[in-house]
């Protein structure tokens, strides 16, 4: 079971809002571009708190990190009745207007977390310029597996007539989906009435919209291989939303670099921040030479 993000930010790093051509964007972030910057795109619930854990090993290594909330995500600002603003094609160009900001001439690495992993990917097909390299974490080839389809179905069918704090109520009640897996609370009251406050903050329509993605995405891995932008999978060991072996295959078929993070599951980031850190680094000290 995935461990739940801290809510702190580590020491020199910065929480403020990212002004695009496209709209503020609350992000988180830390370090210098001594190598480069990464542009971190968190997955389905989450927020750019996902993130924390990796800002300060990152910073050390030499890379500044900017982790961000999407449009309609935690303290980003977006429509909570309307979804047409969180069509993928809309969320891939708002990831392209913060990469045109973030980007300061040392080489922009992006990196997304599951359904951030697929706009991270959208946005690369139309545009992959900006980017020096893409790293897809716990994000696979197409739609998500059938069990996690049947979970996050449920999770749209209940944000259709219920209210985010009623649906909270039943996310504690029921399995949920494994990014909504709030796991691990009975650790801390700070940890649960953080997620809870995030989770209400989500505007219903993203996560409506977006989860309807997660279980309808088309296999674009031939249109991503094509482009041959240097991309890295990473995953932990175990995942129930895309098995293992899909991700293997995936990678071969990007001909792209794999890493398997031991003892963590859908969220290595959070799981095992160290050594998905190290992970991370490697791979991108390695295009930069």
């Amino acid at each position: 079971m995935s461990r739940p993000p801290t809510f702190t930010p580590p020491p020199g790093a910065r929480a403020h809002r990212l002004r695009t051509s496209r709209g503020e964007f609350a992000v988180i972030e830390a370090g210098t571009p001594v190598k480069g910057t990464v542009l971190l795109v968190p997955g389905f619930t989450g927020s750019k708190e996902d993130f924390i854990a990796l800002h300060e090993p990152l910073a050390e290594a030499g890379y500044r990190s900017v982790a961000v909330d999407g449009r309609g995500q935690y303290e980003s600002e977006g429509p909570r009745d309307d979804e047409s603003p969180y069509a993928q094609e809309e969320l891939a160009r708002d990831l392209l207007a913060q990469a045109r900001v973030v980007g300061d001439g040392a080489p922009l690495h992006l990196l997304g977390h599951s359904l951030g992993g697929q706009i991270s990917r959208a946005a690369v097909l139309l545009d992959p310029s900006p980017f020096a390299s893409l790293t897809l974490m716990a994000s696979g080839p197409a739609k998500i597996s059938e069990s996690q389809q049947q979970r996050v179905k449920l999770l749209r069918d209940a944000l259709a007539v219920m209210g985010m704090e009623q649906v909270w109520d039943a996310i504690q009640a029921m399995e949920p989906p494994e990014e909504t897996d709030t796991g691990g609370l009975d650790e801390g009251l700070d940890d649960s009435a953080d997620l809870r406050r995030r989770w209400l903050a989500h505007s219903p329509a993203q996560l409506i919209a977006t989860g309807r993605q997660l279980c309808a995405e088309p296999d674009r891995v031939a249109e991503l291989a094509a482009l041959g932008l240097p991309t890295h999978v990473l995953s932990g060991e175990r995942d129930d939303t895309w098995p293992i072996p899909l991700l293997d295959d995936m990678a071969a078929r990007l001909q792209a670099h794999r890493t398997v993070i031991a003892a963590a599951e859908h969220s290595p980031n959070t799981d095992q921040p160290k050594a998905t850190a190290s992970a991370l680094i490697g791979f991108w000290d390695q295009l930069t030479g």
